[in-house]
């Protein structure tokens, strides 16, 4: 089993920037590739990045260029860089891990097994 924790979530104003954590712990071994999910009042969840072997990253057209998945495989902890943050960014935001294996469809949410608790973004403008 994995858990998942998120931390770093709050205010910001429009076009500033945001860094979200998440520590990983349980069964490290089994993590195939992490994302970050988000969750807006009145919308499904949708998986806006995701980072295999801490190298090949993916992310949703609506954030591409602004925001940056990043991992510490010797600390177990996976990062989204929020950068000139939109009012329709604010949402609460879930680290996600995969731990099965084969075909992988990083920016769907049902491709992870583990989720953590979530943490509220806000944005100002």
């Amino acid at each position: 089993q994995v858990q998942l924790v998120e931390s770093g979530g709050g205010l910001v104003q429009a076009g500033g920037s945001l860094r979200l954590s998440c520590a990983a712990s349980g069964s490290i071994f089994s993590i195939n590739a992490m994302g970050w999910s988000r969750q807006a009042p009145g919308k499904q969840r949708e998986l806006v990045a995701a980072i295999i072997s801490g190298t090949v990253t993916h992310y949703t057209d609506s954030v591409k260029g602004r925001f940056t998945i990043s991992r510490d495989n010797a600390k177990n902890m996976v990062y989204l860089q929020m950068n000139s943050v939109k009012p329709e960014d604010a949402a609460v935001y879930y680290c996600a891990a995969r731990s099965r294996g084969g075909l992988y469809y990083p920016l769907v949410t049902s491709q992870y097994d583990y989720w953590g608790q979530g943490t509220q973004v806000t944005v100002s403008s």
